[in-house]
């Protein structure tokens, strides 16, 4: 049909400068030609070498790769299967079905009418040779029934250019609706990424929304008692006693460092972490968390035991991040036991995973409070942000792993930490 598109791709592709199967089989079909032909005509004989050659030439050269080298090819084929024909006899040639050369090619390259054109062309120009250049039709009579023979030979030309240009057509439109459905998909896909990273931005703005809710209720309070403590200070019975302007000017300082304290943990949350994995020595990172916070357990009269593998468990992973978790599981372990009691922080190598313990035997976690102890300023402790374990998840998160917790009242508290031995970008 006009206008349609022209897709080359409809013929067996071939690697340039590689000796392939079909053109052993067109060697093969010339030489049978040749030796089969009952006179020897070495006009014709070259004719049918030269469309070998061509046949096998005509891939591998990037002209014929074009709209218009495929029409000059057509053409070429034209002009040689007219040459083969004319040298052969003419109308009584053994070789009429060559002009099948040019319409094949014509029928899985072009549209409707080019094949029409090129079907018509090669019919007429078979039934050209009955022209009185060809025949002296003097001496020369047509037998009975010669030009129904041509016209069915003519009709089986138009026959074979019809059947081979529809499977070519849908070969075509097999083609095009492929392409079509594997650019819907990858459509598809680039709308699922706009979604997802919407989706994305819509997320952090609804973290963001609800960090920023939790500083403003945990600087209400602070503000409130540096309020309250200003108004103090203004008043003349409180100018008069020295000793109360110095319990309200501290209030005021002690206040202002908590609320730096908190405004300093929000912003460690709310920055986007990047780790940088490099091989590293667990047990050194136990080692540091633990001297950390020696002072600690020694004022909570809590001893710590680091239960490591033999070799230190050397793996890949990011020894500043994971320190920070480890040192905010150990510290909260550290408030949640006893005096006398130990805390344990141990690992494992499991498959392809390294398991990091810290246990503690306190006084445990409410049940209902597990579903939110890793959710942003959730916190049980009367001078808590709620930050600690919200960073731990996002530390443990960057690192692919994932954290689970284990909570017993009465009996303690274990955090596991599993991330990948090998860390991917």
């Amino acid at each position: 049909m006009p206008g349609q598109k022209h897709l080359q791709s409809t013929a067996p592709s071939r690697r340039r400068g590689v000796f392939q199967a079909q053109d052993f089989a067109w060697l093969l079909f010339i030489a049978a030609l040749i030796v089969t032909d009952p006179e020897t005509d070495y006009n014709a004989t070259i004719v049918l070498v030269l469309m070998g050659i061509f046949q096998i030439a005509e891939p591998r050269i990037p002209l014929f790769s074009t709209r218009r080298g495929q029409v000059f090819s057509i053409a070429l084929k034209m002009i040689l299967s007219y040459s083969l024909v004319g040298y052969t006899h003419g109308i009584d040639s053994f070789y009429y079905l060559i002009f099948l050369i040019p319409i094949i090619s014509a029928a899985t390259t072009f549209n409707a009418t080019a094949v029409i054109a090129v079907t018509t062309l090669s019919g007429l120009a078979y039934f050209s040779f009955l022209l009185p250049i060809f025949i002296d039709w003097s001496i020369y009579r047509l037998p009975p029934g010669q030009l129904s023979l041509m016209a069915l030979r003519v009709s089986f030309y138009a026959i074979v250019a019809y059947v081979v240009y529809e499977q070519a057509k849908a070969k075509r439109v097999q083609m095009e609706q492929t392409q079509e459905a594997a650019e819907r998909l990858a459509e598809s896909n680039r709308n699922l990424r706009l979604t997802q990273a919407s989706l994305r931005r819509t997320e952090r703005l609804a973290a963001l929304g609800q960090l920023t809710a939790g500083l403003a209720h945990e600087l209400r309070n602070p503000l409130g008692t540096i309020k309250a403590s200003a108004e103090m200070l203004t008043k003349e019975t409180t100018k008069r006693r020295p000793e109360v302007m110095s319990e309200m000017a501290g209030y005021i300082g002690s206040e202002v460092d908590r609320m730096n304290g908190l405004i300093s943990s929000f912003l460690d949350f709310a920055r986007p972490l990047q780790i940088h994995p490099t091989q590293a020595n667990l047990a050194s990172v136990v080692d540091d968390v633990i001297r950390q916070h020696s002072e600690t357990a020694r004022k909570c009269e809590v001893t710590v035991l680091a239960n490591m593998p033999a070799n230190g468990l050397e793996f890949t992973f990011d020894p500043d991040m994971l320190k920070l978790a480890l040192s905010n599981l150990l510290q909260n372990a550290i408030q949640a036991s006893a005096p006398g009691q130990a805390v344990t922080l141990r690992a494992q190598v499991s498959g392809q995973e390294v398991l990091i313990f810290v246990q503690d035997h306190g006084k445990g976690i409410q049940p209902e409070h597990l579903e939110n102890i890793f959710n942003p300023f959730f916190t049980t402790k009367p001078q808590g942000v709620g930050l600690g374990l919200a960073i731990v998840s996002k530390i443990v998160d960057e690192h692919q792993g994932r954290i689970n917790v284990f909570s017993e009242l009465g009996a303690g508290t274990t955090f596991e930490i599993a991330v990948p031995a090998t860390q991917h970008s």
